[in-house]
């Protein structure tokens, strides 16, 4: 009897996968537990192993298919059997239509008639070749289109010598442009401009699968499910700044392990924060897990860093150094990236000072790290340069109310303006 061979669901939130390579072809025998095929899934690549050991009988999904999870991927039958007759055959991925050719813009010349005409039955004039004075389009063409009638082809148009000669020099059809001159004449300037169309870069098409679909899925799943709220606040991070030099000394460090040691630490006394959402209800999580944005060629990923409330300064950063090493190589597991509870993300390297970030669901909050900047602040009549980062605490207002995400905030400035807890 064939045994299935079916995409398996890598984590609550995967809902599909792409098949990126099959590592047997048909007819190759396997064996239980070996590696079959490579499944790119919720921005990770996996290895799916065979189910069972036999024969490779047939593949149902091809290189490059996005399908949903529990779907037939292939057969494995015992050497010597026969496929089940019924099964689908290989799904043919859609070959992509042919561009249709460039054409130069041309403004449409055309008589008032006929362009009321044309409205009244519904005829596109860019599909009428006019008739008229330099290929105007008058209300006898409108009527031959609507009639089903072809129109008259138009008189060869007249070309000015330096145009002809021009158009010859870099290959530009005449037939393709239209005259601006006298009665349709065609000018230098008018080959000019073909020849800058024609030499004009096209535009590259990336189509929003793979990693990119699945990041333009949950942010447009987390933008029309919640009800997001940004609050934005400065802290002074003068003796934060002083305390990681310090501690670099020690161990390699960044400002993010810092607010993840900060963001934890500040979560035990706010429990709402460090929630997902399943279904109707709430789940608080008693660890905080806290999931980093780190930025691909080919978009973003969260690898999670677990258990941090529990961490110290120096695991929290060896763990995010792996996790970024990994993501960056391609070689994170489904459970690196799922099970976060709030997420870090950090644009102050980019030179951003406040941005809005939205929610990484079933997540309820998210915190945007902008960069550090100085700041003038009075103090005892004075006025000090003082070190200043912009925190941006976005939260779901179905789960959160503004106070008790505004405690949150202000105690996680507190906890970053008095780091001497964070490397305890």
């Amino acid at each position: 009897m064939a045994t299935e061979v079916r995409l398996p669901q890598w984590g609550m939130g995967m809902q599909e996968g792409t098949v990126g390579r099959w590592l047997k072809r048909e007819g190759d025998a396997v064996q239980e537990g070996e590696d079959l095929v490579e499944v790119e899934a919720a921005k990770v690549n996996e290895v799916m192993p065979a189910p069972a050991s036999g024969v490779l009988g047939r593949i149902l999904v091809p290189e490059g298919t996005t399908v949903p999870v529990r779907e037939l991927l292939a057969l494995i039958v015992a050497p010597g059997e026969a496929l089940p007759e019924g099964r689908a055959a290989p799904r043919e991925a859609p070959t992509p239509a042919p561009a249709p050719p460039r054409q130069a813009e041309t403004r449409i010349q055309v008589t008032p008639v006929a362009r009321r005409l044309a409205r009244e039955h519904g005829i596109d004039l860019s599909q009428i070749q006019g008739s008229g004075s330099g290929g105007r389009i008058t209300d006898q063409d409108v009527r031959r289109a609507i009639e089903g009638q072809a129109a008259p082809p138009p008189p060869p148009a007249q070309v000015e010598p330096r145009a002809r000669r021009l158009a010859t020099e870099h290959g530009i059809d005449l037939s393709q442009v239209r005259g601006s001159g006298p009665v349709g004449r065609i000018t230098e300037a008018d080959v000019r401009r073909a020849i800058e169309e024609a030499e004009a870069p096209t535009p590259e098409t990336v189509s929003l699968t793979g990693v990119r679909g699945v990041i333009a899925r949950r942010l447009h799943e987390s933008l029309q499910t919640m009800a997001q709220v940004t609050l934005t606040a400065e802290a002074d991070v003068t003796d934060l700044v002083k305390q990681r030099e310090e501690l670099k000394q020690q161990f390699d460090l960044t400002y993010t392990d810092l607010v993840i040691k900060a963001v934890a630490f500040t979560l035990k006394a706010h429990p709402r924060l460090n929630a997902r959402v399943e279904g109707e209800d709430i789940r608080l999580v008693p660890e905080s897990h806290i999931g980093v944005a780190v930025s691909l060629e080919d978009g973003l990923i969260v690898p999670v860093v677990r258990n941090a409330g529990q961490k110290t300064l120096g695991e929290i950063a060896q763990e995010t150094r792996r996790l970024a090493q990994q993501a960056r190589e391609g070689t994170l597991t489904p459970a690196e990236v799922t099970g976060s509870t709030f997420t870090v993300t950090n644009l102050g390297v980019y030179g951003v000072d406040a941005f809005t970030p939205i929610i990484n669901p079933p997540e309820v909050a998210i915190l945007g790290v902008g960069r550090i900047f100085e700041k003038p602040t009075r103090r005892n009549g004075g006025l000090l340069w003082r070190q200043t980062m912009t925190l941006s605490l976005t939260f779901d207002h179905r789960v959160v109310d503004g106070a008790p995400a505004a405690a949150f905030l202000q105690a996680l400035i507190k906890c970053l303006e008095t780091p001497a807890r964070l490397a305890e």
